[in-house]
């Protein structure tokens, strides 16, 4: 019975010697396709990481153009009009001029004065004409808000109505932008 015992323990240990290849196999292979899964899993993650780094590159690159874009804008505005501070108050001087210039009484004595005031006045419109500064056409103009200033309206019969038909104070444009809008009477 011993003999039969043992006859018997090999033969279950050849039969689970041969079927254990199999399971190690079958479990090896599920093992090796949960790892492919974890990975697979793994790989997509991190692409996604990826590509929403990609994205957020992208946008910060944008965004860093355009500050470049607007910083350079306004860089040029500042150097376009930076002498609008020095020619707003240099205007009530040229204001000053004419008005002395309309004033002058006629004589010898003062006409050398008149010719001299004329002289710097000139001269002081060249110079603020060589920083962008120029006098507004006005009369018989339309009547612009973006340009005039009306502070009245006079009936008139040569021209129609919404024309400016008298300038009270010249108004003045620093290269592209308005300084000051002109004071004018517009007909009705």
């Amino acid at each position: 019975m011993k003999e039969e015992q043992q006859s018997f323990t090999e033969e279950q240990e050849v039969t689970a010697a041969e079927q254990n290849p199999v399971n190690e196999a079958a479990a090896a292979e599920a093992q090796a396709e949960e790892i492919i899964d974890q990975e697979q899993t793994e790989l997509t993650r991190l692409k996604a990481e990826a590509e929403e780094s990609q994205q957020r590159l992208m946008r910060a690159q944008a965004d860093f153009d355009n500050f470049r874009r607007r910083t350079q804008r306004e860089k040029e505005d500042l150097a376009k009009y930076a002498s609008m501070k020095l020619i707003t108050e240099l205007v009530p001087v040229i204001d000053n001029f004419e008005r002395a210039m309309a004033t002058v009484p006629e004589g010898t004595e003062t006409e050398s004065f008149a010719k001299g005031i004329q002289m710097i006045l000139r001269q002081l419109e060249t110079v603020l004409a060589s920083e962008g500064l120029a006098a507004m056409e006005t009369v018989g103009q339309p009547f612009n808000p973006e340009f005039h200033q009306a502070i009245m309206q006079v009936d008139s019969e040569e021209h129609e109505e919404g024309i400016v038909v008298e300038e009270v104070q010249k108004g003045y444009m620093l290269k592209d932008k308005v300084l000051r809008p002109a004071m004018v009477k517009v007909s009705s």
